[in-house]
């Protein structure tokens, strides 16, 4: 029995074990089964988010473009023995080149400067046509002009330097990201050294996140109870500041992480190093970000990247951690010992010795004042070589594919047109005349057509309104040239001492009005040679000539001339009724200044990629217009305005006696005042009034002349060539009598004209002159048989 009940007991026991043993392996499966649902999720979701992250790292970096701002250059100076220069001038160009002035012009991009000796060491640049090298010279001003130009060291004759060209302007992306892209190989080796040093030791050989890097920034920062260190690589940097936003959240940071590893594992390190290099935040300049090494090294420095030293090598590589915290322009201490910091730093891993070191802190910190502008202090140029760009290249291209424009603008002359609007309107509001007056003044050369300086505002580098351009106002007077330049185009009735009328004249318009013009002095004259109805500006005898010459012909030679504008063909219209810009006037008067040869104005010579390859090429293009000798003519009449006409005034604004050709011009109720004027060298025109075209009493001359003085008092300029072109002569006459007569004459005066259209009667003076000469002779040739 006992066994019995043991074997019962036995039997009963195991059912119980079994339970027992039965509930552990249904736990296991269960986690299993979650563990195995988790593995899933991450896989089903994890490696679609890698795929998609790996697909935006290898589409955005392998043809990563970035966004480059084009560069736009003044014209370079060239610099020759001879050239006519003004100390000033020399200044001002230097200046807006970004050269410093020092003690000794040791560096490129410096100069010194010793009484009227410049010393002046030129920085490599990549000029339109080529590379230049770095060229030490020293010049020497006598009278305004280049008397010296030799090399330093031993004083060779150069001939012929030029120096690079202030840049005035970029035009930015979209996005307004600033960056000026450098090749790894023209990199500063202390740079990418040094870099690594601080942000990150062991770039060289993790794989995009550096576990240990985190670790050690975790324990410093804990220690310190804030952040003062961080753990990101500089693939992980370059990863946020390419790829993403710059919020604080778990996601951004995983993105990153992964990201970085990605972007480790399809690219080499040089390929990553060079985009970061490119690519880190360095600064503010207004709406524009300054990105990249190469452009904070200009921003800050005004040096390319390959020239900065190791002091400056370090303050920006320690901007990286903070570029507006360790701003150098704002915070100049917190930045000197974040610079030393680098530097330490630089020693301490033997990137440099103690005593570089010690050197490269003694020195300040070396950040130039005034960074230059992207937003170029000559917006209203700047317009014209936007509107003159836009021929060829979209706008979308001009701000993103870092080109190099090359323009027309001299710096020296800009300044002085602005001085001379900004000044000469403070000026004749002490004189009397409206606070409220603008004026717009445009200077070109009169050979190429190069428009070297361009003001389109009273108030110097305001972007808006822009009156050289824009501002479409009656001519007035200024237009009468042209009609006389028709009527000397008819040889068989007209030179410019033919008699013609100055009488009242009224005619009937097509609402039925009469249209009677009266002259500015209220009179009539009578009859009086061609010229001096010109030099007087007479509206009566313009309007007598340009009805027989014909108003369809006068607007046929504005277009002639390079502007092509709807104009009425109406009476008015010879007396300026015309509305056309300053700028539109200037290319009119080019044509007549270089004697008969047609140039369009142009602001751009030339468009480079960021590789100094020529993209485009704007060359002179010169059109010889009909009637040369007629265009003579009339530049010599001209000539007669300014010495004894309505501009008369004109040599005593600007202290000497030179040969100018000129033209005023008034509007109807005094709204508008214009001067032409050009010497042998450059021509300009200058416009006053009022921009809402109330009257403003206002004259040609005693408010637009003066600004045009105002510019030309500042400029080297010789004597307007007067030389006849084949087909023309001087000719001694008599105007009063239209007679030809002697040099020693009553009345003589010498006049060109055309060949076949000089007076066929002489005076009395003359036959007696003639008839004495004939009696010579004879005496002569009959002393000479004895």
């Amino acid at each position: 029995m006992a066994s019995k009940v043991k074997n019962t007991k036995s039997v009963r026991r195991k059912p119980a074990r079994k339970k027992t043993v039965n509930k552990k392996p249904g736990l296991l499966r269960r986690l299993f089964r979650v563990l195995l649902l988790l593995l899933g999720l991450v896989i089903g979701l994890g490696v679609p988010w890698v795929i998609w992250l790996d697909i935006q790292v290898r589409d955005e970096f392998e043809g990563r473009l970035w966004d480059v701002p084009s560069r736009v250059y003044a014209r370079p100076l060239s610099i020759y023995t001879g050239k006519p220069i003004s100390k000033n001038s020399l200044l001002l160009e230097l200046k807006a080149a970004g050269y410093r002035q020092t003690a000794q012009a040791v560096e490129p991009g410096s100069y010194a400067v010793h009484g009227n000796d410049f010393d002046i060491n030129r920085r490599a640049f990549m000029f339109d046509d080529g590379m230049q090298p770095t060229t030490h010279f020293r010049l020497q001003l006598s009278n305004d002009a280049i008397a010296t130009l030799n090399s330093v060291p031993g004083s060779v004759d150069l001939g012929l330097v030029r120096l690079d060209p202030a840049e005035i302007a970029s035009i930015y992306p979209l996005h307004d990201e600033d960056r000026t892209l450098v090749a790894l190989q023209d990199v500063p080796e202390l740079l990418l050294t040094g870099l690594q040093a601080v942000e990150d030791r062991q770039f060289k050989h993790h794989h995009g996140v550096a576990l240990r890097s985190i670790a050690r920034a975790l324990v410093a920062n804990v220690k310190a109870g804030r952040a003062v260190q961080g753990g990101s690589t500089l693939t992980q940097q370059l990863v946020k500041n390419y790829f993403l936003s710059s919020e604080r959240t778990l996601v951004r940071k995983a993105n990153e992480a992964v990201m970085a590893v990605l972007l480790e594992w399809h690219y080499d390190k040089a390929q990553i190093l060079e985009a970061y290099i490119n690519e880190i935040y360095l600064g503010q300049q207004g709406r524009h970000a300054i990105h990249g090494f190469g452009r904070a090294s200009e921003f800050y420095f005004n040096r390319p990247l390959q020239d900065i030293e190791p002091q400056q090598i370090a303050l920006l590589v320690g901007m990286v951690r903070g570029a507006s915290l360790y701003n150098p322009r704002r915070n100049p201490q917190r930045a000197l010992q974040r610079r030393d910091q680098v530097l330490d730093i630089f020693g301490s891993t033997g990137l440099m010795t103690g005593h570089q070191i010690n050197t490269a802190k003694s020195y300040p910190l070396g950040v130039i004042n005034k960074p230059r502008s992207g937003a170029s202090v000559y917006p209203a140029f700047l317009d014209l070589v936007r509107r003159q760009l836009k021929r060829d290249y979209r706008a979308s291209d001009l701000g993103s594919e870092g080109l190099k424009i090359f323009t027309t603008l001299a710096p020296s002359e800009q300044e002085y047109a602005q001085q001379a609007v900004s000044m000469g309107l403070d000026d004749l509001q002490q004189r009397g005349l409206p606070a409220d007056l603008q004026a717009a003044l445009v200077l070109a050369d009169v050979a190429s057509g190069e428009v070297r300086a361009l003001v389109g505002d009273r108030v110097a580098g305001r972007n808006g309104f822009n009156r050289a351009l824009d501002a479409r106002r009656q001519i007035g007077s200024v237009i009468k040239p042209l009609v006389y330049l028709l009527a000397l185009e008819h040889v068989d009735d007209y030179n410019l001492i033919t008699r013609i009328k100055d009488e009242p004249v009224s005619l009937r318009q097509a609402d039925g009005s009469l249209w009677s013009p009266a002259n500015y002095d209220h009179k009539s004259h009578g009859e009086l040679p061609l010229m001096d109805a010109l030099i007087r500006s007479y509206n009566q005898a313009t309007v007598k000539v340009g009805l027989n010459v014909g108003v369809a012909n006068l607007i046929r030679k504005i277009k002639q001339l390079g502007v092509d504008v709807d104009i009425p063909a109406v009476p008015a219209t010879l007396l300026g009724a015309v509305e056309l810009t300053p700028v539109e006037v200037t290319q009119i008067y080019q044509s007549l200044a270089a004697g008969g040869y047609s140039v369009p104005l142009r602001s751009v010579t030339a468009v480079l990629t960021p590789e100094g390859d020529l993209l485009s090429r704007y060359p002179l293009r010169l059109r010889p217009l009909e009637h040369r000798e007629a265009v003579a003519l009339l530049n010599f009449a001209l000539t007669q305005v300014v010495e004894q006409g309505t501009a008369r005034n004109l040599h005593g604004l600007l202290g000497n006696n030179t040969l100018i050709a000129g033209k005023t011009g008034t509007s109807n109720e005094r709204r508008d005042s214009w001067f032409v004027g050009y010497t042998r060298e450059r021509v300009a025109v200058s416009w006053v009034g009022r921009d809402d075209n109330r009257p403003a009493a206002v004259t040609g001359g005693n408010a637009a002349m003066r600004i045009w003085a105002g510019l030309f008092q500042h400029l080297p300029f010789d004597a307007v060539d007067l030389r006849m072109p084949d087909g023309a002569n001087f000719v001694w006459v008599d105007k009063q009598q239209q007679a030809l007569t002697g040099p020693t004459c009553p009345r003589a005066v010498q006049i060109p004209f055309i060949e076949g259209t000089e007076p066929k009667a002489t005076t009395k003076c003359l036959e007696k002159q003639l008839d004495k000469n004939r009696k010579s002779l004879w005496r002569k040739w009959f002393e000479d048989k004895d």
